[in-house]
């Protein structure tokens, strides 16, 4: 019999942050609070997604934060989305409920410290989250 060593992962968690809770937040506030809660060793599942442009903003204050926060190596996110094969009235509501909800609700996403997140796969029928051992 072939025993596998598992490697060690320090502690994390999984949070999941509801839309709602950076619904009434300005783009800093948005990108601060993520952060903050990735540093913390969190894997985030955001109802929802970013907008592009704090997409970007996300990643470019991760990769200056490298070097300058102690053992911090970089996050990595992934946006899971609707297939995008809905109808006329299927998009017409999904775009009505996003711009009553100010922003996608359809999507999530999930955002970890690259220190503990190996790699997120995903696949039409399952998402594969791969942890660092």
């Amino acid at each position: 019999m072939v025993k596998k060593r598992l490697g060690k992962i320090k502690g994390f968690s999984i949070q999941f942050l509801p839309y709602a809770e950076i619904r009434g937040l300005n783009s800093d506030e948005r990108i601060k609070k993520i952060l903050h809660l990735v540093l913390e060793n969190n894997i985030l599942f955001l109802q929802g997604r970013l907008e592009s442009s704090e997409e970007t903003r996300l990643i470019g204050d991760t990769m200056a934060m490298i070097g300058h926060v102690r053992g911090f190596k970089g996050v990595e996110l992934a946006v899971i989305s609707e297939n995008g094969k809905e109808g006329f009235f299927g998009k017409f509501r999904s775009n009505l409920v996003s711009a009553i909800a100010g922003g996608d609700i359809g999507a999530v996403t999930i955002i970890g410290p690259a220190t503990i997140v190996k790699e997120i796969k995903r696949n039409p029928k399952k998402i594969e989250l791969l942890l660092k051992g």
